[in-house]
């Protein structure tokens, strides 16, 4: 391991959640950055930090500093993974990676450019259970996949100034909740052949509800349904001709999932054991990617990041949904 010097840009609840899995993991946290010395300091005292920021740019300039978890709202990701890659340090950025492909685009020209790794926050993709969902998955035991269908719905504030509403803090199901069934869709089946998308928006503009049908390679279709109105069950499944893996909810945390076979034989039960909410994996796995020299994950390449918000950027299209500032 290449025991990284860890610094957290802002202090939200994402950041809270991810801090806390960092000292789970015995990681080394040593700064934190925020648009306040007030809110700096207190998440240092927190979580036993020994240098606290009063602003993004002082922790991007900070000597002892290797790689920073980037956790401000959407809009404000590509402008401060920016500021951190120019500062010659490594980026995880949360997700989703950046507000559209464009942006996306311009990080992994600037991170290649500097020979720096960025990669997206996607933490679901390290848990150990979605290690063995792959895993079951590539041994060919669930035979040709033909389908895979997630949904990431939950009750959140209806209050217009909350960010999974507020159009400045690029809200809306798909950027924060449908993210992560889209990914997994993508991580699956890979790259979409057909997409096709359907929402309800808010109030605000930004959308409350949405679902989408993709096609992909062989045939094998895929559905996804998010809202941030109403609590599905939260699970997903992965359908093949030979077998099915259902994973519990919920599906993107750490949790248990089950190999059912055709005559409803039950092949497999997993059950995950992890310490924390499971940030810390994708932590980990980053320091490995430094360690090794490599600019790009494995379990997640910064290229599959780039055209997962191709993907986005195709739905919001179909659904009428653009951002401030946008063209």
């Amino acid at each position: 391991m290449s025991g990284l010097r860890w610094g957290i840009l802002a202090t939200g609840g994402i950041a809270h959640a991810f801090a806390s899995d960092l000292r789970t993991a015995g990681l080394d946290l040593v700064a934190v950055g925020s648009r306040s010395q007030a809110s700096a300091d207190a998440f240092a005292a927190e979580f036993d930090v020994a240098r606290a920021h009063g602003s993004y740019e002082d922790l991007a300039a900070d000597p002892d500093v290797d790689i920073v978890y980037v956790s401000t709202p959407h809009p404000m990701h590509a402008d401060n993974a920016r500021l951190v890659l120019e500062a010659g340090k490594h980026a995880l950025v949360e997700k989703p990676f950046t507000l559209n492909r464009g942006e996306a685009d311009s990080l992994r020209e600037l991170a290649a450019s500097r020979g720096l790794l960025v990669m997206e926050a996607m933490w679901t993709r390290y848990l150990p259970h979605m290690v063995r969902v792959r895993e079951i998955i590539e041994s060919g035991a669930l035979g040709e996949i033909r389908a895979v269908f997630a949904d990431h719905t939950q009750r959140l504030p209806l209050d217009p100034g909350h960010r999974i509403n507020a159009m400045s803090l690029g809200g809306g199901a798909l950027l924060d909740l449908g993210i992560y069934p889209i990914s997994f869709v993508w991580d699956i089946l890979g790259a979409p052949e057909t997409v096709q998308a359907a929402a309800r928006l808010g109030e605000t503009g930004a959308d409350a509800e949405v679902a989408t049908v993709m096609t992909h390679a062989g045939g094998a279709v895929s559905t996804t349904i998010s809202s941030s109105r109403a609590a599905g069950p939260n699970t997903a499944h992965v359908v093949g001709t030979e077998a099915r893996i259902d994973i519990d909810r919920v599906w993107y945390t750490p949790t248990s999932f089950t190999v059912t076979g055709p005559d409803g034989t039950v092949i497999e039960r997993y059950e995950s054991h992890v310490d924390g909410r499971g940030m810390q994996f994708q932590a980990i796995a980053a320091e490995h990617f430094v360690s090794e020299g490599l600019l790009q994950g494995r379990e997640l390449p910064l290229d599959e990041s780039v055209a997962i918000m191709g993907t986005l950027d195709d739905i919001r299209r179909q659904i009428g949904l653009t951002y401030p500032g946008e063209d």
